[in-house]
């Protein structure tokens, strides 16, 4: 099982790149199923777009250490390739390690995949309060997971996204901006509506003044 920890500060070392295997799928394309069904409460839409964005980053080379090109194709099969799946925490629910955000755990015969479980969490814990991802994290961890995936292994260059340690982000919470998205765009449309009025109003004094000027002025 490999994982990938968040961490506050990414620790130095030298740089090595570590394989699983150079290919380990023996077809393409890889299918590839996402359940957004099965999910718990605080899981946001918004995540299964990242994983569709990291889905791309590694059809586009990713971080250029494939030795292929994965192709991915998606399917509503849960007999698919790659399965990924959220869970609310996963030292709560699966007993991970703390700090642990997501797991890839592949399964080999004749030393192929043949199938990756992918399970990724929606929030960790920071002392006692929740923190909930946002989807620049959940970008970064299925982008590492996937990368697990794809046969590769553990990064030690902190830019890596195959570092085994993130930094997490303080990127918005996406379930929040949702459920807020309405009255902030009602704020933004009030703000904009102020804003011309006040143009539009000091223009009409700047005229109004122009004229009084040069009446009494001359």
């Amino acid at each position: 099982m490999l994982l990938l920890v968040l961490s506050l500060t990414p620790a130095a070392c030298a740089y090595s790149y570590e394989r699983i295997l150079d290919e380990p799928w023996d077809h393409s394309p890889i299918t590839v199923f996402i359940d957004d069904e099965n999910v718990p409460l605080h899981y946001s839409p918004t995540y299964y777009t990242q994983v569709e964005k990291s889905l791309e980053y590694w059809e586009e080379g990713g971080n250029g250490k494939l030795a292929y090109t994965p192709v991915f194709e998606f399917t509503n099969s849960e007999k698919a390739d790659i399965r990924i799946r959220w869970v609310e925490n996963l030292e709560n629910i699966e007993g991970a390690p703390a700090g642990v955000a997501g797991y890839a755990k592949p399964h080999l015969v004749n030393g192929r995949f043949v199938r990756v479980d992918i399970v990724l969490e929606v929030g960790n814990y920071q002392g006692r309060g929740w923190r909930q991802y946002g989807d620049g994290t959940m970008l970064a961890i299925s982008k590492h997971e996937l990368g697990h995936a794809l046969g590769l292994g553990h990064s030690d260059d902190p830019r890596d996204i195959m570092y085994p340690e993130y930094e997490l982000r303080d990127d918005v919470n996406p379930l929040l901006l949702s459920k807020y998205a309405s009255l902030l765009r009602t704020g933004a449309l009030a703000a904009l509506v102020a804003l011309l009025f006040i143009g539009i109003s000091w223009r009409s004094s700047r005229k109004k003044r122009k004229k009084l000027e040069d009446k009494y002025l001359k």
